[in-house]
């Protein structure tokens, strides 16, 4: 049985994979879809206005060839179960994902954010008030954001996420958003 953290995913990149590129191995050989980290050294960022909090959030996540551990930081928090307080470590690939998605789009206006971890005791309340909560959410483990992104329509933005093909992608038209997960490339509309 292997570990669902670690283990290869078809076209995605596993921990082991993504943390190599660190050490010289060659981008493309690697990488999901052209583009993504393929320069080490160049900064990438992320920016977030959390929608329940207020808070506001630049954070350098990748510089000099690697993960930055100040910016992750950074996003963790902003990515916590605002409700609980309750953090947990983001799957790095999922802020490769959210910067890739802008990339395409060609913005660097922060990303509206809705939901990202979500505690058990969030999940099950969430849960108990709506079908359209999964019992073993990937929020839970760090994995999924729900977003949205000024200047820019939901459908497209969710256009573009499945173009990418990385995890899964919900579209919510009616509460204007979209989920990303760096799960098993599915899709679905709520």
């Amino acid at each position: 049985m292997t570990d669902s953290k670690t283990s290869a995913k078809p076209g995605k990149l596993n921990r082991r994979q993504l943390l190599g590129m660190g050490c010289g191995l060659a981008a493309g050989s690697l990488l999901p879809f052209k583009g993504a980290l393929a320069a080490y050294s160049d900064a990438r960022s992320l920016s977030f206005e959390h929608l329940h909090t207020g808070e506001q959030l630049s954070a350098v996540y990748w510089s000099q060839g690697r993960f930055n551990p100040g910016g992750l930081s950074e996003l963790r928090h902003i990515m916590r179960d605002w409700r609980t307080g309750d953090t947990v470590e983001i799957d790095r690939e999922l802020y490769v994902l959210l910067h890739e998605i802008r990339q395409r789009i060609g913005t660097d206006a922060p990303y509206q954010l809705i939901s990202a971890y979500r505690s058990p005791m969030t999940n099950n309340s969430l849960r108990s008030k709506s079908s359209g909560v999964a019992k073993k959410s990937l929020h839970m483990q760090g994995m999924a954001v729900d977003v949205r992104l000024p200047g820019y329509s939901t459908k497209g933005l969710h256009k573009i996420a499945m173009e990418l093909k990385w995890g899964g992608v919900g579209y919510y038209g009616r509460s204007d958003f979209v989920h990303l997960d760096t799960g098993r490339p599915r899709s679905w509309s709520g």
